[in-house]
Order: C-alpha cells, then sequence, then structure tokens
C-alpha cells in the first residue's frame, strides 16, 4: 500500500504506507496494542460481551474482560519520515476469522501476539500466516503475574520456522510496541527481498 501524492515538491520523496496486522487470540492485547502505538485516535469496533457469546467464545483465563472487537481497529504511526504503517487488528475469536482473508490482502506482515499463559490461543494466527507466507513477529504481551519464558522457550513451543523473530513486549507501551512494529518491518523487508531475488536466479 503506497500513497500517491501529486504534489510532491522536487527533492522531497513520496511517502510511503504500510499495511501491518495485529492478530492473536481472544483478550491478548491486540486493541490496547493499536491504542497505544497509535498517534492518531485508533478506530476501534468494540461491543460489550453478551451472554449469548459468553456460549460460543472461550473465555478462560480473561473472565475480566467485557469488551470484543468485533470487526477491526484500525490506527497509524511514523516509523521514521516517509514511512507510515497503518495497522489493522484483528478480531480474536473464531467465528469473526472470515474478516481475516479481507483484512490480510496488501499486508506486508504481521505482529502475532502471544499471552504464555494461553499460548495455544495463538497457534491459529500462527498457522494462517505461515500457510499464506505473510512474513510475521511473535510478540509476547508480558501481563503482569504471568511466568516469564525467554524467547527461544516460546519459539520452540510454538515450532516456529528457523528465523522467525520472538520478542518480548507491554503491549500497553507505546515504546515498545513501536520496537514490535520496527522488528516486523525489518524482517519483512529481508523476506521480500529473499523472494524476489529467488525469483530472478
Amino acid at each position: 500500500m503506497v500513497s500517491d501524492d501529486s504534489d510532491v515538491q522536487d527533492g522531497e520523496t513520496a511517502a510511503l504506507a504500510l499495511k501491518i496486522l495485529v492478530a492473536g487470540g481472544f483478550g491478548v492485547g491486540k486493541t490496547t496494542l493499536v491504542g497505544a502505538v497509535s498517534e492518531i485516535r485508533p478506530l476501534r469496533t468494540e461491543e460489550l460481551l453478551s451472554e449469548a457469546g459468553q456460549l460460543v467464545d472461550d473465555t478462560d483465563g480473561v473472565d475480566q474482560k467485557v469488551t470484543t472487537t468485533v470487526a477491526m481497529d484500525f490506527g497509524r504511526i511514523t516509523i521514521r519520515s516517509g514511512l507510515s504503517l497503518y495497522l489493522f487488528g484483528t478480531p480474536g475469536q473464531d467465528r469473526f476469522w472470515f474478516l481475516w482473508d479481507e483484512l490480510s490482502q496488501g499486508a506486508l506482515g504481521a505482529v502475532v501476539l502471544a499471552d504464555t499463559r494461553r499460548l495455544e490461543d495463538c497457534f491459529p494466527a500462527v498457522d494462517y500466516f505461515e500457510h499464506r507466507h505473510i512474513p510475521f513477529v511473535v510478540a509476547v504481551n508480558c501481563f503482569s503475574g504471568a511466568r516469564t519464558y525467554g524467547a527461544q522457550d516460546v519459539s520452540r513451543a510454538l515450532d516456529l520456522d528457523q528465523g522467525t523473530p520472538v520478542v518480548l513486549c507491554d503491549a500497553r507501551d507505546r515504546d515498545s510496541g513501536k520496537e514490535v512494529l520496527i522488528r516486523l518491518v525489518e524482517y519483512a523487508g529481508r523476506m521480500h527481498t529473499a523472494r524476489l531475488l529467488d525469483s530472478v536466479s
């Protein structure tokens, strides 16, 4: 996704806008991360959890959660001059997965948020991006009171492809979230360059 500015003056470079997905299980912190790093007021599609929804959504481990994303979150952050990221937070429940195919169109890459207390909840997101060859990083959201695991431990537990980055973060902290996004952009850039070179060799 590249913005086209016909009014760019001589000597100026056109701004580049990249699409990034923020994915993961229910209640892992996707809305929090998008809101923490966005330099604009984020668009949110949160609704109160209903009794009917509780019958189909697994809320084990997130008993205090009272709202859920039903379509997407959207935010924007400028990484450096001329480079902005458009962030699309995906819904976490299985019943909203039909939205993922639309949201992933044209994405440079994805952040898969993980909670070590419910690590299995991010398996579907990892599988989704691996099967579609969309570069991603796993960002372990370090919740208060959760046991701390190293990046290598998480990588082994998720059976990630060699080289897939795993980073520890605090989804509430802007600087921490920005570091995750920078790691993703760098990794996705390397992956896309490698694929391009493979295609011409």
